[in-house]
């Protein structure tokens, strides 16, 4: 078991149970593989090889679709395509006279790869540019249109053999000695089927890794953390393809020759069988999928003709079956129930605390000199928004100063989240601007508004639930490191990523959630995840801090915690913008306060002075209610 395959942890062993760690538990496999390879049987190799090359396809669906959140039905195509490559480039005259020789014949395989790679690469950076913009059902639909229409390219060119295919595939050669058997070639597949899931690990385990989590439900969270998810989006599904073209390269060496067959559709939804049944969430599920599957498919094959007493894919049947089985009952795929089986015998590793040399790691990070008080932080201008015949704004203008905390107040439907959302980036007003330290906001991300110095939390709470609170809370610093997924897959990062968790680490203990730092954040209470969010928009050390309805769900000392954090971030110089439906909690703590009543600013002023404001007591309080605002003073 890999540690992203997340087994439970046990609190009381039973007596007598050895306890291994996840990492010491894959050891144990990768070793009694290794040593029983060479005793096996031949159809057992070459099953285990045919399961390697399926997993290999079906770790990048789940890095895409379980953890991504986009469905592939194409992924079949993309085999074909490291396939084909390789055994063009190795059996074609016109392959040989643009080499011209200068590739000799035990390389060619290899030119075949870096051909494969080039052209997947290529081709699914254009299909995802293109495919992925859609939403729902769009995006699923779309890769069975790109699969069905690649599987018969390769069926219908000429160059590529038509439907009989290319044969006279040569094996691999590595150091003079030929892989030409499954025995041989099946240790190359396993190898690198196992350096893919502990780069992929690795990726996961990383601060792109956090990124990647939030596409799938969390995009407008990620994008406000400073995270360009229409790129992660693109990079993942291009990592999923590469993934799928290695596999379809190391299969025509595997088999020989290669036609379009094996590259339909119905492999490609076999394919998200293997991802789905394993457990789409986790990696190692890629591995138990398809061997479930492939054993299945060997032994279907030949026990429903013989039961039925005729020939056919029935086995299709049966993945159907089984496929609504596994949906029905175990949501999450097999891996999980198999992680809470083993689990005890299996023991989490304990979370590593941040070494004492990373104790200054955090200033490896991404600095941000905080503006002088009373320095104009954000500024709108006559801000309105149109949906239709509706205005939910109307010509709103605001300021907002460095050291100071404005509150933002009005009855349910004023407008505030309207206005909020543009002054953060997730909307563009219909008329008006908005200027962040000084430039011009129009038309721009999210994701700029957090590069210039905006944090923000959200009226509902957007966090990645089954992550820690440490993970959620590194998340807002994304935009003060640099490693990109190469370094992360080659755990070059690490010193980085300590400098991440460090700083996440000490704003969860300076909003006073120290003992939940590594507690599912799901688990924790509304008002606690508030205050997470609160502690994740500080790991971006904005200047700006805007935070929706940030008391709502705490209790009485929990705010008054909360006001006591808020008063020392404006003591540091940032500039706090609060909407709050809680009177007293505002009229304590804001220096000013605009009022909104139907998307119109009503009023504007310091406490005293909205309280004492006839209007406001009219239209927010209703007039009658004015001695709450009288208790609150």
């Amino acid at each position: 078991m890999s540690p992203s395959s997340n087994p439970v942890a046990v609190n009381a062993p039973p007596a007598g149970k050895p306890l291994v760690t996840p990492r010491q538990l894959t050891l144990i496999f990768v070793v009694a593989l290794a040593l029983a390879w060479g005793f096996l049987p031949e159809f057992t190799v070459s099953v285990l090889s045919n399961i390697g090359l399926y997993a290999l396809v079906a770790a990048g669906l789940v890095m895409l679709t379980g953890v991504g959140g986009m469905t592939s039905f194409g992924q079949a195509a993309f085999v074909g395509m490291g396939a084909y490559a390789t055994a063009w480039i190795c059996t074609s005259p016109t392959a040989a006279a643009w080499l011209g020789g200068a590739v000799s014949p035990a390389l060619l395989p290899w030119a075949g790869l870096l051909l494969g790679l080039a052209f997947t690469f290529a081709l699914a950076w254009v299909l995802g540019a293109v495919t992925l913009k859609l939403q729902g059902h769009y995006l699923p639909l779309c890769t069975i249109a790109w699969g069905l229409s690649l599987y018969f390219l390769f069926g219908n060119m000429e160059f590529l053999g038509g439907q009989t295919g290319i044969t006279g595939v040569p094996p691999l050669v590595v150091a003079g000695v030929s892989l030409a058997t499954p025995r041989a070639l099946g240790v190359v597949i396993w190898a690198v089927l196992l350096l893919a899931l502990w780069a992929m690990h690795n990726l996961l385990d990383s601060r792109e890794g956090r990124a990647i989590r939030a596409l799938k439900g969390g995009r407008l969270m990620a994008e406000s953390m400073g995270v360009d998810t229409a790129r992660h989006r693109i990079k993942l599904f291009v990592l999923a393809a590469l993934l799928a073209a290695v596999s379809g390269w190391l299969y025509a060496h595997l088999q020989r020759f290669v036609n379009p067959t094996p590259f339909n559709l119905n492999i490609g939804i076999e394919l998200l069988f293997m991802a789905v049944v394993g457990g789409a969430g986790h990696l190692w599920g890629a591995v138990l999928g398809a061997a479930l599957i492939t054993l299945l498919k060997e032994k279907l094959q030949d026990v429903l003709p013989a039961l039925l007493g005729t020939s056919g894919n029935f086995e299709v049947i049966v993945f159907g079956l089984l496929m609504l089985f596994v949906l029905q009952r175990f949501a999450d795929g097999l891996w999980p129930t198999l992680s809470r089986l083993a689990s005890r015998w299996v023991r989490n590793e304990a979370p590593k605390a941040a070494p004492a040399a990373s104790k200054a790691a955090p200033a490896q990070l991404a600095q941000r000199t905080l503006p002088a008080s009373g320095e104009l932080l954000l500024e709108a201008s006559d801000v309105s928004k149109r949906f239709g015949g509706l205005v939910a704004n109307n010509a709103i203008s605001m300021t907002l100063k460095a050291g100071e905390i404005h509150a933002l107040i009005g009855p349910n439907g004023a407008g505030k989240s309207t206005f909020f959302n543009m002054i953060s980036g997730v909307d563009d007003p219909t008329s008006g601007v908005v200027r962040l330290s000084g430039q011009s906001m129009a038309t721009k991300p999210s994701r700029a508004f957090a590069a210039l110095g905006l944090g923000r939390t959200f009226q509902h709470v957007r966090l990645l639930g089954q992550r820690s609170v440490v993970e959620n809370v590194a998340l807002g610093a994304h935009l003060r490191a640099r490693r990109g997924w190469l370094a992360a897959m080659l755990r070059l990062d690490r010193a980085e990523e300590a400098a991440l968790m460090a700083e996440a680490r000490r704003q969860i203990e300076r909003c006073g959630l120290g003992a939940h730092a590594d507690t599912p954040a799901a688990s924790l209470s509304l008002g606690q995840q508030r205050v997470v969010e609160i502690a994740r928009a500080l790991a971006g050390q904005p200047s700006v801090l805007l935070l929706d309805e940030p008391a709502a769900g705490l209790r009485h000392l929990e705010k008054r915690a909360l006001s006591v954090l808020l008063s020392q971030l404006r003591a540091e110089g940032l500039g706090i913008l609060v909407v709050e439906h809680d009177m007293e909690f505002v009229m304590n703590l804001a220096d000013r306060i605009t009022v909104l009543e139907f998307g119109t600013v009503i009023a504007t002023g310091t406490p005293a002075e909205v309280q004492a404001n006839p209007r406001v007591l009219e239209a927010y309080l209703g007039g009658a209610d004015d001695e709450l605002l009288e208790d609150a003073r």
